[in-house]
């Protein structure tokens, strides 16, 4: 199983595609909501050099934005 997080925050609604996207697809990952956790703030800005949402971390590969075709291929998502 890949360790997925998402970084997002209230009023994204490019967060809200990756999340319908991941449901869709029966994809577990963290949720780390920037606004209310400070330290998943910090480790985004820190860690993974980004300051937008989403930020999706596939083992430890930074996609910034919705990026279907990144998403699919590290995830192995063929349909």
């Amino acid at each position: 199983m890949k360790n997925v997080k998402l970084y997002t925050q209230p009023a994204c609604p490019p967060c809200e595609f990756v999340k319908n996207y991941f449901q869709m697809h029966e994809i577990t990952y963290e949720l780390l909501n920037i606004k209310e956790n400070t330290a998943a703030r910090n480790e985004l800005i820190n860690e993974h050099q980004s300051m937008s949402t989403p930020t999706i971390v596939i083992d430890g590969e930074v996609i910034i934005g919705f990026e279907k075709e990144r998403i699919d291929e590290l995830l192995e998502i063929t349909s």
